[in-house]
């Protein structure tokens, strides 16, 4: 390079230099600053924040032709498809509230890949012991034997305690239990959940919220047992038969339509609950036309009876009609869930014990979790755009390889020079 051409060079350079600090300039402070933990700062109208769950308040984004949320009762609410994790609309989605029975959802997801569903267990005395005067029970006897999927049946449709404790002392013990659904409610990301009672009976210092039941339930749909027992509507227990079996019906209403409220089209379970501390509790799954959307409520105040299923209902109505439409107002993260079935042997085939239209509905599911990989990268794309579509990641990166042209065309001419 000759000494006539320097003075474009430099002035290459020093443009190359000024595109780069203004790029990186333009950088919003919440993407140069480290964000201070799941819920990264941040709330543009096209911006896809988990920090507006820690809103006060209804959160949702307004969009044309899409309805306001229904005005419900309950402390707390949230409406997610289960799918793409898009939750679309929350009431104080991170407030902490005691579970009830929902807790078990956690119980569940800790416990139940651990055994083999054709597992026989005789129940012992020490099994039952710990019981809490008042906790709802199956009617497990001692010295009888119980497939392990009798007790988790007791546990989903009869939300019984004495199954429960079963399961928990085949597991090691009320407190292995114990750290093991804190463990698994930590790998999840459940901030706002504290286990003391695996079995979610009041007890001190323990809570939970509708954010962190929502993403058990999300989780425990993933595998084929949990999924099973939170659809399946009533049974004989123990299922074997025998003189001392009896039939048994799951208290979720919504599921099964009783005392009053009709069931809903397409509910696949997920938990309910209550007790004096915590009101009446629900976690309920539906699928309808694909798509599978997750609602929860937590201790509703209208006093009107059924008033947790109603409510639930009237937000499932809004959540389909609105799904196609709405910006989500978070993403639940994508975290590694627990396994995904009970380590029984299997063949690669059909559960046989699975209704074909279930398989068919569990096809759905999976084909639709496998494009939330695609959804998030595009709401993540939403949420690092500008106003002419280039995000704040694209214009960094636009400056750094402006510093790197100077410094290759710097270094070049200095070689030519020598």
């Amino acid at each position: 390079m000759s000494s006539a051409n320097w003075p474009s060079v430099k002035a290459g350079a020093a443009a190359a230099v000024c595109a780069a600090t203004v790029a990186v300039s333009a950088l919003p402070a919440a993407a140069r600053t480290p964000g201070d933990g799941p819920h990264v700062a941040g709330d543009a109208p096209a911006t896809v924040s988990a920090a507006r769950l820690d809103r006060p308040g209804v959160q949702v984004r307004s969009a044309p032709d899409v309805d306001e949320p229904p005005d419900v009762s309950a402390l707390s609410w949230m409406v997610t498809d289960a799918d793409d994790g898009r939750v679309l609309a929350a009431k104080d989605a991170h407030r902490e509230l005691p579970p009830a029975s929902t807790l078990k959802t956690l119980f569940a997801l800790a416990v139940l890949p651990k055994f083999g569903q054709e597992t026989v267990h005789t129940v012992s005395e020490d099994d039952l012991s710990g019981i809490i005067p008042g906790s709802s029970l199956v009617g497990i006897k001692e010295d009888l034997r119980y497939t392990v999927a009798d007790l988790w049946r007791g546990v989903f449709l009869n939300s019984g305690s004495d199954a429960v404790r079963t399961l928990a002392a085949m597991n090691g013990g009320w407190e292995a239990t114990l750290d093991d659904m804190r463990a698994m409610a930590d790998r999840l990301g459940a901030r706002d959940t504290d286990v003391e009672s695996a079995d979610g009976f009041d007890t001190p210092g323990q809570h939970s919220s509708a954010y962190d039941l929502t993403l058990f339930a999300k989780a425990g749909l993933t595998n084929r047992d949990f999924a099973r027992f939170a659809r399946t509507k009533e049974a004989q227990f123990p299922e074997a038969g025998g003189p001392d079996s009896f039939g048994i019906q799951n208290t979720n209403r919504l599921l099964v339509g009783s005392h009053g409220v009709e069931p809903y089209p397409g509910l696949i379970g997920v938990k309910n609950g209550y007790t004096s501390q915590a009101g009446n509790t629900l976690v309920a799954a539906a699928r309808h036309d694909g798509r599978t959307l997750l609602v929860t409520v937590m201790n509703p105040q209208s006093g009107k009876n059924n008033a947790v299923y109603e409510e639930a209902r009237s937000l499932l109505d809004w959540g389909f009609d609105a799904a196609p439409d709405i910006e989500p107002v978070a993403m639940l993260p994508d975290r590694v869930g627990p396994p995904t079935a009970s380590p029984e042997p299997r063949d690669d085939g059909p559960d046989p014990r699975e209704p074909a239209a279930d398989r068919a509905d569990r096809a759905a599911h999976r084909r639709a979790t496998d494009r939330a990989a695609v959804l998030r990268a595009a709401a993540v794309g939403r949420a690092s755009g500008t106003a002419d579509g280039l995000g704040p990641g694209v214009w960094w990166l636009t400056g750094v390889g402006a510093v790197l042209v100077t410094g290759f065309t710097v270094a070049v001419y200095r070689r030519r020079r020598s």
